[in-house]
């Protein structure tokens, strides 16, 4: 029998699993060779048979026959991975003979995919690698191979990506990303962080590619166009928002990402540069909105009013400002747990601003609504009733709907306990936060839309629990994300007498020119005091740097979902549990980056919940129960609702983004995203200087 002293001390048989054991024992493995130091002349033997190793170390115990075989095991997959000669400065560092490559190959692919010795992994290559000074003594060296031995590799193929991703070689791309995925420094939070900006940056590229490619078909008319959008421009918008939420996401770009980034922005203005000329060419002929099309101004009267006149039933009417028409597709996909729910588009108020938008979820909108001129400018009224803030708008339905209404602000309905009265059945539950957001910081807040999306659907399950019957849920206008945008980007006002409206609308009297379209205000759906209407051909609007607009006219602007969700009663609760998991680095309660990567993982102790999909959202809570950190977007993270979903069995990398500002310890905690109860929790710390 060969090494007997070897497979006595760590009760392993094959050769293989003995090195896997040397390079990574447990702990009572360990220990038996801490006991004596026997066994290594049988493990010189072993690597000199299995690896061509021959230990020049002369210490007898584990941690020196480690270091030397792992520098010697890595090593030997990177020079077996490069396509060329290495470098002449790394000619005589110790390497397996071809021979041996099989038998290397599997013992790092072991160590890779083995969640039990990835960190162990992770810390003896990037130590490796600067022992040998890689970096530096490879850095001419531009094909490293497929496998990513070491940390810097991944860095180097990762450089490959972009600049094929510069190059328009998409496949090129995708085979790269196909590559990467299964790596080992994925878990490293700062290096997703980067691939997952590319991810995002080649299915926007893609999708414009696409898109483009389908337009021509898709022009002949604006009802044509519509459609186009509410099939796929409208996929092409989720994936832009998605970028610029991941860029917004990143701590810091570098040159590389840079190129990505522009690349990805440059694609998708060069679309919108077709779009935007076709819809407002159709605008002027056509009108607003199309024949046929659903309106804002009917949505009151179509799906609330017929509602609140069948006995028993109780509506919670949500008024969301700026859920545009992607991010309601979004949330749609959410819905459902056992309810009926439906979304359907609609076309918003001209000019799409919140005071004239929420003025047309009104009732009676479509008949009483009018904009009439005061010296400030335009003011929308109802029946002849203005409506200058939300305090105008609720009271309108106040007076109409008596005992019956009562209204909240969504926020202030999730997070309280608001007691409804049982004569209430309709009940308004507002919401400013994304306008408010992206109004303000736009280029960092986009993550946020995912805390609205999340108490939306916290809220139902609420109105729900509080005996309501129907949800519906519409917006007054939509946005667009102008991060594209070239310095230059300006459009200049028509002659004329006109009153702005919010950077991308002018009421007034004018003609048409070049650079913007002009129609009578009627025909655009426009009553009251004004002629015409006009606004940018393009999507630039009237004022210089901004990175977020509505007021406008364009398919994202105007656009808008109107959802609908029949409350069935709950189910009971299923018998069938699962356990919720976190882990992180092999136990370890300290984080050193602000991209911690967590596992999540769900393991059933029965047959019942094997099919069963558990939706999870992931929060790092301070003791005060503020949130600290929240899922990055990407990957396994639904970029709409930051949730993860997982089946019995899987396991998934989650990154956290700590928050710039935050230290000490905290909780993550895997929550229902829509009872926000508690599956289970993981106490960490900081260990990284603020």
């Amino acid at each position: 029998m060969k090494w007997p002293t070897l497979r006595t001390l760590l009760g392993m048989e094959s050769a293989r699993d003995i090195l896997f054991a040397l390079l990574v024992p447990a702990a009572k493995q360990t220990a038996a060779l801490q006991g004596n130091d026997t066994w290594t002349t049988e493990a010189r033997a072993l690597l000199d048979a299995a690896l061509g190793l021959k230990l020049k170390t002369r210490g007898k115990t584990w941690s020196t026959v480690a270091e030397e075989l792992w520098r010697y095991l890595l090593y030997s997959e990177f020079r077996f991975d490069l396509p060329q000669e290495p470098p002449a400065s790394l000619a005589n560092v110790p390497h397996a003979p071809d021979a041996a490559r099989p038998m290397v190959e599997d013992l790092c692919d072991g160590l890779r995919t083995n969640t039990k010795f990835r960190t162990s992994y992770i810390e003896r290559a990037e130590a490796i690698e600067k022992e040998l000074n890689l970096p530096t003594l490879c850095v001419t060296v531009e094909d490293l191979g497929a496998r990513d031995t070491f940390p810097f590799e991944e860095r180097t193929v990762l450089s490959a990506a972009v600049r094929a991703l510069r190059e328009d070689r998409l496949d090129a791309v995708r085979e790269i990303v196909r590559r990467h995925e299964g790596s080992v420094w994925s878990d490293k939070g700062e290096s997703r962080e980067q691939w997952d900006l590319l991810v995002s940056a080649l299915a926007l590229v893609e999708a414009c590619d696409d898109a483009d490619g389908q337009l021509g078909d898709h022009t002949h008319t604006l009802n044509a166009l519509m459609d186009f959008y509410l099939s796929s421009l409208r996929r092409v918008d989720q994936l832009q928002r998605e970028c610029e939420q991941a860029v917004g996401d990143h701590l810091a770009l570098d040159g590389a990402m840079i190129e990505v980034v522009e690349q990805a922005r440059r694609r998708y203005g060069t679309l919108m540069g077709k779009v935007q000329p076709v819809f407002t060419r159709h605008l002027e002929t056509t009108g607003w909105p199309p024949p046929g099309r659903l309106a804002n101004a009917d949505v009151f009267d179509r799906f609330v009013a017929p509602l609140l006149k069948e006995s028993g039933r109780r509506v919670a009417y949500m008024m969301v400002d700026a859920l545009r028409y992607e991010l309601g597709v979004a949330l749609f996909s959410q819905l459902g747990d056992g309810d009926a729910a439906d979304i359907v588009p609609a076309c918003a108020q001209m000019p799409t601003v919140t005071p004239v938008g929420m003025a047309s979820l009104l009732p009676g909108a479509a008949v009483g609504l009018q904009l009439v001129k005061e010296a400030a400018g335009a003011m929308p009224t109802l029946d002849g009733v203005r409506l200058p803030s939300v305090t105008e708008r609720m009271q309108v339905l106040r007076v109409r709907y008596g005992d019956r209404f009562a209204e909240h602000t969504l926020s202030a309905f999730v997070t309280g306990k608001p007691t409804i009265p049982a004569t209430v059945s309709l009940l308004v539950l507002r919401d400013q936060e994304i306008d408010t957001h992206l109004e303000t910081s736009p280029e960092s807040t986009l993550g946020l839309l995912q805390q609205t999306l999340k108490r939306i659907r916290v809220a139902i399950r609420k109105v729900k629990d509080a005996g309501f019957s129907d949800v519906v849920i519409a917006t007054d206008h939509g946005f667009f994300l102008n991060a594209q945008a070239q310095a230059g980007d300006l459009c200049g006002k028509p002659s004329g007498t006109w009153i702005a409206f919010h950077d991308r609308s002018l009421l007034g009297e004018g003609a048409a020119d070049s650079a913007n379209f002009a129609l009578p205000a009627e025909r655009a759906g426009i009553r009251g005091d004004f002629r015409m209407l006009a606004g940018p051909r393009s999507m630039a609007p009237y004022r210089r740097g901004l990175l977020y607009f509505h007021g406008g006219a364009s398919l994202q602007e105007a656009i808008v979902p109107v959802l609908t969700v029949r409350l069935k009663k709950a189910k009971q609760p299923d018998a069938a549990r699962a356990s919720v998991i976190l882990t992180y680095r092999k136990g370890a309660r300290k984080i050193t980056t602000r991209l911690p990567v967590i596992e999540l993982a769900v393991e059933s102790s029965d047959i019942f919940s094997q099919a069963a999909e558990f939706e999870i959202l992931l929060e790092a809570q301070d003791k005060k129960g503020d949130v600290v950190g929240e899922p990055k977007v990407g990957g396994a993270v639904n970029a709409a609702t930051g949730t993860t979903t997982l089946r019995p069995g899987q396991r998934e990398q989650i990154t956290l983004r700590m928050l710039m500002n935050f230290e000490g310890k905290f909780t993550v905690k895997a929550l229902n995203p829509t009872t926000l109860t508690t599956y289970t929790t993981l106490e960490l710390e900081t260990d990284y200087a603020v």
